[in-house]
């Protein structure tokens, strides 16, 4: 578990210098906590079948299901985006907002919104 303190909180505090080892450089207090060994069987497959199993687990992703994986599966399966043809974070960036106005001015069309 990690935990870390607030900007807030950390700045003003009196004991600051006592308090970090390189208060120059760091903001906030990071503190970690090791709960006991993980058990080296159960891996992490294992234990998302586990919590998918569970009602929570079950009930959020029939969520999902309904609500993000469609959009996915669309623009992949109908519109072919299996890779981003540009190069560059802005390129990249504009072709997925393209492809997700398609999808979004498509998903208008056939709800009677168009013409």
């Amino acid at each position: 578990m990690k935990f870390s303190g607030a900007k807030q909180d950390c700045v003003p505090f009196e004991l600051r210098l006592a308090c970090l080892r390189t208060p120059e450089k760091t903001a906030t207090r990071q503190v970690t906590f090791f709960q006991g060994k993980r058990d080296p069987k159960q891996d992490h497959l294992d234990k998302m079948k586990v919590k998918i199993d569970s009602d929570r687990g079950k009930e959020m992703i029939t969520r999902r299901f309904a609500t993000v994986e469609p959009v996915f599966g669309n623009l992949r399966g109908n519109k072919r985006l299996n890779r981003f043809t540009l190069r560059g974070r802005t390129k990249v960036d504009g072709q997925w907002k393209l492809y997700c106005m398609v999808h979004n001015i498509e998903k208008l069309a056939n709800q009677g919104y168009a013409g």
